[in-house]
């Protein structure tokens, strides 16, 4: 089996698990303030062992494959507690076999009172390049935090990796700002049959 097959195989277990565990129709309010008939809870799927072990291995794939056809390397992934966290972690763990292992990071929504006061937690550090990581993008509003909070700190972000593009112009938005998003998945995936 070919590396490609086998992380095609392994992406299409990850897609059904997501529409079995994480994808809810009815009246929703996101988290935007916008309103919608579906809602996509990535957290019920990456929050799952199985889930942890698959959201891992394919955002490591789509990472690494992203960061050789831009020519970067990168340091350290992660993005806005509390969406970000099972997907950052779960792909820093699936990265240990490689040359260099991503190191791994939450932004906080405020910083700590107390201690180090940080808004950046765990193995970051001035001057890393960073892939920001996201469960779902929808108006982009927590990824553009994320982003905004790792360059005030003096990190260099190369792109946006999702799991989930609910295709509302999030996507857009962060591009406008000139960082490209990658994404495993798009709306039309996740709610197709």
């Amino acid at each position: 089996m070919t590396e490609q097959s086998k992380t095609s195989g392994l992406k299409a277990e990850l897609l059904a698990l997501l529409k079995k565990k994480s994808v809810f129709h009815g009246e929703f309010t996101l988290a935007s303030g916008a309103k919608s008939t579906y809602y996509i809870d990535c957290r019920l799927t990456t929050f799952d062992p199985r889930g942890a072990s698959l959201v891992g291995q394919v955002m490591h794939d789509l990472i690494r494959a992203e960061a050789e056809r831009r020519g970067v390397q990168v340091d350290a992934i992660g993005g806005l507690t509390m969406g970000a966290d099972p997907v950052a972690l779960a792909t820093a763990m699936a990265s240990l076999n490689s040359e260099r292992p991503f190191q791994c990071f939450a932004v906080r929504k405020a910083p700590k009172a107390h201690g180090q006061t940080k808004l950046v937690e765990g193995n970051f550090k001035k001057g890393d390049t960073v892939v920001v990581i996201d469960d779902v993008v929808t108006r982009g509003e927590s990824t553009i935090t994320a982003i905004n909070a790792v360059v005030n700190e003096g990190g260099k972000v190369a792109f946006v990796a999702v799991v989930v593009d609910r295709q509302e112009g999030g996507r857009d938005k962060i591009e406008a700002m000139g960082y490209p998003v990658v994404s495993l998945f798009k709306r039309d995936d996740i709610l197709s049959k």
